[in-house]
């Protein structure tokens, strides 16, 4: 339905009430207004043009292989049977009484010829009325042109959907585009657009959607089961994020969507799974940029009678399985740089990378029982950090590294051996109180995932959660919230347990060599679009 923004003197904004009846329609533009009256003609000639079903539809890659072979080598004899396919027609070419229309379906594009001497008089007005961004529906014989392109004379013309809205007109040349829909903020907002008229997003998607059935399958042949946990939870926690906060009407409670999955995930490695994991939906109340949309997915991945040292060789082998599959090579582009994805990758310790990025060593520190605040502040000051707004040291040493650190880990990198106090759910490293066995997998300056050997004693858990409380009650913004029922579950017993959780999002932005989030999404969440 056409909507209205608001009161509309254009003579324009009458047709569309006049036609249809749409007392609210916005005013349409004259494109649109010549195209609500060949609607009209349409209807008025007895044709409907949006009927329920079109059958028989095929393929239009998978016709070209069919008759005009895989390398475009073969030419369909004169009696060839006729075929039928639809698309949205994406080029007119009018020669008089007859029309060569370019056709376009998921799978590929076609061209198509069409006349008052191949078509009868209703599917011939038809062929008059089109316009581009049309679906239509054809039948015929395919045949080559005397120039050699491959094309379907059409014995039969259906129009399936009438386009209203006229669509960006890309610009190609000898298959490459050089003219393409570049609103950034309308691909966004109207990503069905983006889709319609540009190749690139459609490949894009469709690489994503084949890299999380590879990571799936890649899963599935070492033994991981699929789960489902729940997107409602009644305690946020899992990790150190901020919630959105719903409510159940019937059960008067309030409710926070998924931060993350890892506390049930957990809970089922204590049931007797000893392989799970689960490609999620989070929800985090955090800022939108490049990097971060407050939707988006992840898979985490939990295997018992592991370690942290399990879950990196597990992350080595995802990424180059991923990079052969996908792309069919482990060297591969990203932006100005060649990410070389192949085993074994770089391996550094937390806080040695931050010595070796700023000189500044925090591992002096690492014998005092309470590291000193004021001292972590003005080494942080000193190589540009400022951290006068941080309440513990180990926040100060975190924004350090973010800062100084991620941007220079361009090749694929494992950081290992975090502060405990920024990590609660990760197990302590023996004989080091303040540092825990976790890594964190860093390509192209940016964080792809974490992983733990997962703490599993309910009773030092029990404590890191009460740190947490203490650290919120000082003014941390993002803390983890208590979830008592998971201390009872540890009691009941966790096996040693290596787990790891990677950002699909980021994953599919280094596959397809983008470098914003949004890219990737295909619906990212945006402000709304203010009225003029």
């Amino acid at each position: 339905m056409l909507t209205r923004r608001g009161p509309c003197s254009n003579p324009l904004h009458d047709v569309a009430k006049i036609l249809f009846g749409y007392v609210n329609a916005e005013a349409p533009s004259a494109l649109e207004a010549q195209r609500l009256q060949k609607l009209q003609a349409i209807r008025q000639r007895g044709i409907d043009p949006y009927p329920v079903r079109f059958a028989g539809k095929e393929d239009i890659a998978q016709l070209r292989i069919e008759h005009f072979g895989k390398d475009n080598d073969r030419t369909p004899p004169a009696d060839a049977a006729a075929v039928t396919t639809a698309g949205r027609v994406v080029a007119i070419r009018d020669m008089g009484k007859a029309q060569f229309l370019e056709l376009q379906d998921a799978t590929g594009k076609i061209q198509i010829y069409a006349s008052n001497k191949t078509l009868n008089e209703d599917e011939y007005f038809l062929l008059r009325q089109l316009d581009l961004g049309d679906i239509v529906g054809v039948t015929g014989r395919p045949f080559r042109t005397k120039t050699g392109e491959p094309t379907i004379e059409a014995s039969r013309l259906v129009l399936l959907a009438k386009n209203l809205y006229p669509l960006p007109v890309v610009k190609e040349k000898e298959g490459e585009v050089f003219d393409s829909f570049s609103d950034t903020e309308q691909r966004y907002r109207q990503r069905y657009i983006d889709l319609a008229v540009n190749a690139d997003t459609r490949a894009t998607f469709r690489l994503r959607s084949k890299m999380v059935q590879e990571i799936r399958e890649f899963l599935h042949r070492r033994g991981f089961i699929e789960v489902e946990t729940p997107m409602m939870q009644a305690v946020a926690s899992g990790a150190a994020a901020r919630p959105f906060i719903t409510h159940h009407n019937t059960l008067g409670m309030d409710l926070f969507l998924r931060i993350a999955p890892e506390l049930y995930l957990k809970r089922l490695i204590v049931g007797g799974f000893e392989k799970v994991f689960e490609l999620n939906r989070n929800f985090r109340n955090e800022g939108i940029s490049t990097r971060h949309n407050p939707e988006f997915t992840m898979i985490e991945i939990y295997q018992a009678y592991a370690d942290y040292h399990t879950m990196m060789e597990l992350t080595e082998e995802l990424f180059e399985h991923l990079a052969l599959e996908l792309l069919g090579k482990t060297d591969i582009p990203y932006g100005s740089h060649t990410i070389h994805l192949a085993r074994p990758w770089q391996k550094v310790g937390y806080l040695e990378s931050i010595r070796d990025f700023t000189g500044i060593d925090f591992t002096v520190f690492l014998s005092e029982e309470e590291p000193p605040l004021a001292e972590a502040r003005k080494l942080a000051s000193e190589c540009g950090v400022d951290a006068t707004h941080l309440n513990t040291f180990w926040e100060v040493v975190e924004l350090v590294f973010s800062e100084k650190v991620e941007p220079q880990l361009i090749q694929p990198t494992m950081v290992m051996n975090y502060p405990k106090a920024v990590s609660p759910l990760a197990k302590a490293m023996p004989g080091n109180p303040h540092l825990v066995e976790r890594f964190e997998p860093y390509i192209a300056g940016r964080e792809m995932g974490n992983a733990f050997s997962e703490l599993n004693d309910p009773f030092e858990q029990e404590e890191r959660f009460r740190e947490q409380l203490r650290q919120k009650e000082q003014g941390a913004e993002e803390t983890m919230a208590t979830d008592d029922d998971f201390i009872t579950a540890l009691k009941v017993g966790m096996p040693p347990t290596g787990g790891l959780g990677l950002g699909i999002d980021r994953m599919a932005m280094l596959f397809t060599n983008k470098s914003s989030i949004k890219d990737v999404i295909l619906f990212p969440l945006l402000r709304p679009k203010q009225n003029p």
